[in-house]
């Protein structure tokens, strides 16, 4: 039986710069005349365009009713292959080749009608997979009831709120019966039990013989909704294997990376967004009476991370955020400038040293990646994902011998006994 999807020396080129020659639609083209004459300030950077390819000849088959995982960091090429299979763009070499209908969650909102109802965009969708109107209302009563948004049907999706689209786009895509249902990271985007139900949603998709192509940096969820996993590394396929070898190998393959040293240079670190400034230039990290930390750092112990980058221009609203990750892809802790109450400063301009000064990391052991971030008036100006990592050791915390053994993170208690009416001594206390 052929693959229900057949990808062969797929390669997709994109080429950044202003100057460059290339076929624009009509929103590009007026988006281009308005930033025209803005150009001179950035002409240096202007002066050759510059091309990047998201994919270089990448080729996998996926057999029907398979459910294969993508992985790999920012800037690999996930979103780009997902795009192809959903002919959303096309490859600038090879092919793919689909042999069943196919509905994709790629970007909030994709393929809604900004102006047309919640009730209007379902029926759209459906028209757009195939489905014949009787099709679309044999299911609409499971979609409504899914996406959680009755009340907002008759409402146009433009005043929707992200969560909303998501809800909706994920329930519609999941019920109209593709034979491949394509999902990238947009499901972050809902709560935690919205999250949860489109897992448990997947898996029925998945049970009842149909192909689901899962994005995540989640790889717990990689391992228990997908039976196969691939592993794109800057572009090309690195490795293709069961889940959990391939979550293995993306584990080994990030924590290998040399970004240990406590001075991390940015200034070429792979942004989320290729086309993205690049104003963070800098990492340092240094532990108790401000020693550089290089290997390890026991758990409890302070932490202080100096961010260096510049402000073009006079500014006094600029934030930033660090988000520590374990190697799971799960968040477990975020601290960021805006959460600071004793903010001194006034406008400022050019290079800047912003301290997160952290007195007691309590996160468990294990390694951790960090990513690094800058806002300026409100708006991301410079994202990182993985800018370092960093390795937590066990340490005598509680002052017992002792270390803890799960969980996420530790905290200071005590255990005292209280004696309870009636006891004696001796008598068991509860």
């Amino acid at each position: 039986m052929p693959p229900i999807l057949e990808a062969r020396n797929i390669s997709k080129e994109y080429v950044l710069g202003w100057n460059t020659r290339r076929s624009d639609n009509f929103r590009e083209a007026l988006m281009r005349s308005l930033k025209k004459p803005f150009r001179a300030r950035r002409k240096q950077e202007e002066s050759s365009p510059k091309n990047f390819w998201a994919l270089r000849d990448v080729s996998f088959d996926v057999q029907q009713g398979e459910t294969l995982g993508v992985i790999g960091r920012n800037g690999a090429g996930k979103s780009t292959l997902l795009k192809i299979a959903s002919r959303i763009t096309d490859p600038t070499e090879g092919f793919m080749k689909l042999r069943g209908r196919l509905a994709s969650l790629l970007e909030v909102g994709t393929g809604f009608h900004p102006e047309l109802t919640g009730r209007e965009n379902i029926f759209l969708n459906g028209a757009i997979l195939g489905m014949r109107r009787s099709e679309i209302m044999s299911k609409f009563d499971e979609i409504v009831e899914f996406s959680e948004i009755e009340k907002f049907l008759e409402t146009p999706v433009k005043h929707y709120s992200s969560g909303m689209y998501v809800r909706l786009a994920f329930s519609v895509a999941a019920h109209l019966d593709p034979e491949i249902l394509v999902v990238d990271e947009v499901l972050a985007v809902g709560d935690m039990a919205f999250q949860k139900k489109c897992l448990g949603k997947m898996s029925e998709v998945r049970q009842g013989g149909r192909t689901v192509l899962f994005v995540s940096h989640n790889m717990a969820a990689v391992e228990n909704l997908c039976r196969r996993g691939i592993v794109l590394t800057e572009g090309r396929l690195t490795f293709d294997g069961t889940a959990k070898d391939a979550v293995d190998f993306y584990l080994r393959s990030v924590s290998g990376e040399g970004a240990h040293g406590h001075i991390i240079d940015l200034r070429n670190a792979p942004r989320a967004d290729p086309g993205q400034r690049q104003l963070l230039e800098r990492l340092e990290f240094y532990t108790g009476g401000n020693r550089p930390l290089n290997g390890s750092l026991p758990l409890g112990s302070p932490l202080k991370i100096y961010v260096h980058f510049p402000l073009p221009r006079p500014t006094d609203s600029f934030n930033v955020g660090i988000g520590f990750d374990n190697m799971f892809g799960q968040r477990v802790f975020t601290a960021h400038s805006f959460f600071e109450p004793d903010r001194s400063h006034g406008e400022r301009v050019g290079p800047q040293v912003f301290v997160c000064d952290i007195p007691s990391l309590t996160l468990v052991s294990g390694e951790y990646t960090i990513r690094v971030w800058l806002d300026i008036g409100n708006v991301q100006a410079d994202l990182i994902d993985d800018a370092a990592r960093i390795q937590v050791i066990d340490s005598d915390y509680y002052g017992t011998g002792r270390v803890p053994w799960n969980g996420t993170f530790v905290l200071k208690h005590r255990w005292y006994l209280e004696q309870a009416s009636g006891a004696t001594q001796g008598s068991p206390v509860r």
